[in-house]
């Protein structure tokens, strides 16, 4: 599916740039006033013994406006509220303003310049107070009604000063807008200079800016959407704008990231385009669903609050994914090549895979992987360390504490909470229903009894059978002994008894976060799993991956805790103690779980496409953290910038994001990712990919694996490297198979080292005639008849490498070839009639699948390779040097570490007479040496060079490398002997000849029907 979206993409590219661009740019012009539609509900929880009763005493006296505005009068020095001048100059400027400004101000609900009550003034009479009632039917309409006469309260010559609901909600709405703007300022130029030393370009660190930006613009625009059908808050707007940057420059930065690795790989632009949809595509967008999932588990809680920000950020979430497989692909195709334009030529270099995984990942990940016991304990034990503080956590609602000490508007409630107490804005109330006088008494004296009261309660209203109680709290941070006693009371039967006010909402909010949390982490894990799994296909993974975040985010909230609650720092930061918003607190862990499952799913993916292409849970690791490790860093850096860019903010609660989610980026990025998952896998061993097979049915049946690269497939019209003998033996046919062979099964320096040099020579060896032959008297032994075919060129002989082990250079990149099996010579078995004649057709195997369709099916690469090591002919005799006998290695593939791969040593018998050694050419007669090419005396490859000529097999050739010219004989006809020379006898399979060795070690006795791998690749790029 995503290769076919990743070529259609590539195909239309211009239609989708255009489409996608006019439909973000479309959202981003409606979401241009977002701002009007904000609001500060949504906090409670409506189906809340709170809530009801605020609901009923609105419904009988109205909404309760006494509290929307404060406005406190100050003196001039020398004089007090009751002068006369003071007194009229304070009048004149209400009246005028209530003149002015009727349909966004109400009505004055209290005023000591008209009541002269002593309650309303402080006991200095240098202070007096106000309260005002602003026009609105919803928290949106009195946000917006406030914002626009907030300047009309000024008085000349007056000091006045604001407190109350409304202009603590206005304080917290421009500190966000200011955060907004800040991280625009300043978080956006830094990304840019650190995208432009990951990719060293204007161009490619261009493109994750762009994404990033049409994201946030576009989400803005849903989010506009939103606020037609359900109140949003506030709090959305920098939540938007810190993921949707976030994840859309990371999501960029790895699919370009991947389309440069493609394009170093030697591919065409069409191919990288479609390669990079195929792997970090798919990629990005399983991260994008599981993070989606994650903040999905916010739609469980009954606040407004969390599910608007839900809204909001999954619609960004899903944005930012859809920008990074629609038009960032399409203007990758565009692009091309010019990826790299306005760049530093020594910064914008793609490393190679060897470059890669011998770099500093790669060396700290085998160092990982050699010491995992000591990387897990200490890593663990300091986890947990950092969780402890979370005992001591505390939670608590929205209020003018979470502004900066040094606000306007926190000032003037301090000064208002302290000189005015009865009048608190945010009192307990008792809300009575059906209740007379006798019943409104014994309720009144008993609830006057509950702990951390200012003072006694105080009949507010009473009418229409409903009563409304109401009392100020000594710190409403501490409310819950109070609330408890309330409702403990024992009320008259047939009388309602429902605690309210802004402390009761609060707890009661507090109490349904903390209800509803194990369900939301439970759905939230249980997704996640399954998501893990079809796109893994691994149970044990996802379980581990969960593990490792729930010990990262206990880390995090620890800190959190240890920071805001305990206190420490507060004074550097400018941040007054006291409990975390629960509702802040609950975003929080859904954002850092989805992150840190972000980059579990990218570090894994990698690990599950080396795994897929054959190698081992090692080599898997070892590749997996080595590619992504640079990448999940750097991502990581740009989301700590941006989120730092929050941390300066004045507000608590963005103070709790900003701190939260850089401890869990560090955490996440280097203990856990780099650390801890290689250690944790390497202690599991094979086991990591375990899951029940049932479940991997489903999980195959499903499509979801990790995809193999249709364009690492070999093409069909390449022969497929077969060793013949110089003399052949009684054969059968078999038909062509197609066979996918993986790119690079080794990487790395050690895969350098174990390819010999004669397995692709530097240069083409020039023809010359070659010495005379020694002979060597070799018993008498009958060999079967053989076919004369036409005599090769002559090779010239070359000297040995100075090395034991020479170490061949990395071949170039060639263009995606598939080994196609032709009908094939091979050896009859001992069990066969006739051994001088060949089979009549085909003969299939039990060892290979039945074709479907007449096609062949595909084994892998390890079943044929095994083949040229497997015994052809059968052991006719017991000896070592026996006329028939031959040797037979094992070989043990799968075992791949830095140092190349393991192969048992030969076991038995020797090549020599009519034998053959096994996956190493034959070495009866003058012996050839098989995939060279170039002769060899009368020895065999040991397994230790097979291994070598397969690390060769798999290595990409080096783009400066020039082909060898290719051998003139048939490359399918076996040679013989010339008739005036005597076969040479071999009296070890291992050992090389001893004279007349060529350049590779072999002596140049015989003719050799040996084809090389690099003259396949070579003909095959000339035809």
């Amino acid at each position: 599916m995503f290769s076919r979206w990743g070529d259609l993409v590539h195909r239309s590219r211009f239609t989708v740039i255009g489409v996608m661009v006019a439909f973000l740019l479309g959202l981003a012009a409606y979401g241009l006033s977002l701002n009007d539609h904000l609001s500060q509900s949504g906090w409670d929880d409506p189906n809340s013994e709170s809530v009801h009763a605020a609901v009923t005493a609105d419904g009988t006296f109205g909404r309760d406006s006494t509290g929307d505005v404060v406005a406190l009068y100050t003196a001039p020095e020398g004089s007090t509220v009751d002068d006369p001048a003071f007194q009229q100059t304070v009048t004149a400027g209400q009246d005028a303003m209530m003149a002015a400004h009727s349909d966004k101000i109400s009505k004055i609900n209290i005023n000591y310049f008209q009541q002269r009550l002593p309650a309303l003034a402080s006991p200095d009479k240098t202070k007096a107070i106000a309260t005002f009632a602003i026009a609105g039917a919803n928290d949106t309409e009195l946000t917006n009604n406030f914002r626009d006469v907030k300047d009309a309260f000024a008085i000349d010559g007056v000091d006045v000063q604001l407190a109350g609901l409304q202009p603590i909600a206005n304080a917290l709405n421009d500190t966000m807008a200011g955060d907004i703007k800040r991280m625009e300022i300043l978080a956006i130029p830094v990304v840019g200079v650190l995208l432009f030393f990951v990719f060293g370009g204007v161009v490619a660190a261009a493109l994750p800016l762009i994404i990033g930006g049409l994201t946030v613009v576009a989400a803005n625009g849903m989010v506009r959407l939103f606020t037609n059908f359900v109140e949003v808050n506030s709090f959305v707007a920098p939540v938007v704008s810190l993921i949707g940057l976030g994840l859309a420059i990371d999501y960029a930065l790895f699919i370009v990231s991947r389309f440069r690795e493609e394009l170093a790989d030697g591919r065409t632009t069409q191919q990288a385009v479609q390669r990079s949809v195929m792997t970090a595509g798919r990629t990005v967008v399983f991260s994008a669903t599981m993070i989606v999932a994650s903040l999905g588990g916010l739609l469980l809680f009954p606040q407004g609050f969390l599910k608007s920000v839900a809204f909001g950020a999954i619609a960004t979430v899903a944005l930012a994914a859809l920008t990074a497989i629609t038009i960032l692909p399409a203007i990758l195709s565009i692009l091309g090549p010019r990826i790299d334009a306005l760049g530093l030529k020594s910064m914008r270099k793609t490393k190679t895979t060897e470059e890669i995984e011998s770099g500093p990942w790669g060396k700290l990940t085998r160092w990982v992987m050699r010491n995992p016991l000591k990387v897990c304990v200490p890593i663990v034990l300091g986890l947990l360390i950092l969780t402890l503080p979370v005992g001591a956590i505390k939670f608590g609602g929205i209020n003018e504490t979470y502004l900066p000490p040094d606000n306007p508007t926190r000032v003037a409630q301090n000064v208002f909470d302290e000189n005015f107490p009865s009048y608190r804005t945010e009192p307990l109330k008792i809300v009575l229903e059906n209740a007379e006088g006798p019943q409104l008494g014994t309720v009144l004296r008993e609830a006057s009894n509950a702990p951390g009261l200012v003072e006694r309660f105080s009949i507010e209203r009473n009418e229409n059978g409903v009563a409304v109680l109401k009392a100020g709290l000594v710190d409403r941070n501490v409310s819950s002994p109070a609330i408890d006693y309330i409702r403990s009371i024992d009320v008259p039967d047939g009388v309602t008894l429902s605690v309210g006010g802004t402390p009761a909402i609060e707890q009661d909010s507090i109490a349904a976060l903390v209800d509803r949390l194990p369900l939301m982490a439970t759905l939230v894990v249980l997704v996640t799993t399954l998501l893990m799994f079809l796109t893994f296909g691994s149970l044990v993974l996802p379980l581990k991956a969960i593990l490792m975040t729930t010990l990262g985010l206990g880390a995090t909230l620890g800190i959190l805790t240890f920071i805001f609650v305990d206190g420490n720092g507060a004074g550097l930061l400018n941040f007054t103690p006291g409990p975390i918003m629960a509702p802040v607190l609950v975003l929080i862990i859904a954002i850092i779980f989805g992150l840190s499952t972000d980059y579990e799913v990218f570090l894994l993916s990698r690990m599950v496409e080396a795994r897929a292409r054959g190698a081992s849970t090692t080599e898997a690791i070892r590749v997996g953290t080595s590619h992504t490790g640079r990448i999940i860093t750097a991502a990581a850096l740009i989301l700590i910038v941006v989120t730092g860019a929050f941390a300066f903010s004045e507000l608590v609660m963005m103070k709790y994001i900003a701190y939260g989610m850089i401890a869990a980026l560090i955490i996440d990025a280097t203990l856990i990712r780099m650390f801890l998952v290689p250690a944790t896998m390497k202690l599991l061993g094979d086991d990591c990919w375990w899951a029940p097979q049932w479940m991997k049915r489903i999980q195959q049946k499903l499509g979801l694996g990790e995809p193999i690269l249709d364009a690492e497939m070999m093409p069909t019209d390449v022969p497929e490297l077969v060793a013949i003998g110089s003399a052949p033996l009684p054969a059968r046919t078999r038909e062509p198979l197609t066979q996918p062979i993986p790119r690079v099964m080794q990487s790395g320096p050690s895969a350098a080292r174990a390819m010999p040099e004669r397995v692709a020579p530097d240069r083409p060896r020039p023809v010359a005639p070659r010495p005379a032959p020694e002979r060597v008297q070799k018993p008498a032994v009958q060999e079967p008849p053989v076919q004369q075919p036409a005599a090769p060129e002559p090779v010239a002989p070359r000297a040995v490498e100075p090395t034991a082990s020479p170490v061949a250079p990395a071949p170039a990149p060639a263009e995606e070839i598939r080994v196609a099996r032709p009908a094939e010579t091979r050896p009859a078995r001992a069990s066969d009639d006739q051994q001088s004649r060949p089979t009549a057709g085909p003969e299939p195997t039990s060892a290979e699948p039945a074709p479907r369709n007449g096609a062949p099916a595909p084994r892998p690469i390890e079943s044929w390779l095994a083949e040229l090591r497997a015994p052809s002919v059968a052991q006719r005799s017991n000896g070592s040097n026996g006329s028939n006998g031959h040797e037979t290695t094992s070989f043990r593939y799968g075992s791949v570490s830095g140092d190349g791969i393991d192969v048992d040593r030969p076991r038995n018998g020797d090549s020599n007479g009519n034998g053959h050694s096994n996956g190493n050419g034959n070495g009866n007669g003058n012996g050839h040496s098989n995939g060279n090419g170039g002769p060899h005396g009368n020895g065999s490859r040991t397994s230790a060079e097979v291994d070598s000529w397969i690390a060769g097999l798999r290595m990409p050739e080096r783009e400066d490398r020039p082909a060898p010219e290719p051998e003139t004989h048939n490359p399918s006809t076996p040679e013989v002997p010339e008739p005036d020379e005597t076969p040479p006898t071999t009296t070890s399979g291992r050992r090389r000849a001893r004279d007349g060795d060529d350049e590779s070690g072999g002596r140049h006795h015989g003719q050799s029907g040996a084809i090389s791998v690099s003259e396949l690749l070579a003909r095959q790029r000339r035809q």
